[in-house]
């Protein structure tokens, strides 16, 4: 199985986030799917809340290691409301096919759609 990050996953918008684990304090690593969304990126938790990397980044106040094209970049992670975060899950499904049966819409539903399961998936702006 190729490592995280690998030209397999979502090779334009793949990245992988490493950030200290809340409880272990050891380093804990993640694919994820960087979305470009008005000249700013994001990451989307697809699981939810409850995921470790989630817990973990609001743990270390948003301070994480972002690996893109073979780089490390230090990175702060700010939530997004829920009440702004429907147009950046809309964009991230077109990203990340592969989030839509976790997030249960398509790029092409309503935004009304997104609204409504805003609050089951954290949304963090990237700043370097």
């Amino acid at each position: 199985m190729p490592a995280y990050g690998a030209r397999w996953w979502a090779p334009r918008h793949g990245a992988v986030l490493t950030v200290t684990g809340r409880a272990s304090g050891q380093p804990i690593s993640i694919p994820v799917a960087v979305t470009p969304f008005r000249d700013r990126e994001y990451l989307v938790s697809m699981l939810g809340p409850s995921v470790n990397w989630v817990r973990s980044v609001r743990a270390a106040a948003g301070l994480a290691t972002l690996r893109r094209h073979g780089r490390d970049e230090t990175v702060r992670l700010h939530e997004v409301e829920a009440a702004r975060r429907a147009e950046i899950l809309r964009r991230y499904v077109a990203v990340a096919p592969g989030a839509r049966p976790h997030i249960g819409l398509g790029p092409r539903d309503a935004l009304a759609s997104f609204d409504r399961v805003a609050g089951d998936h954290p949304v963090f702006r990237i700043t370097r």
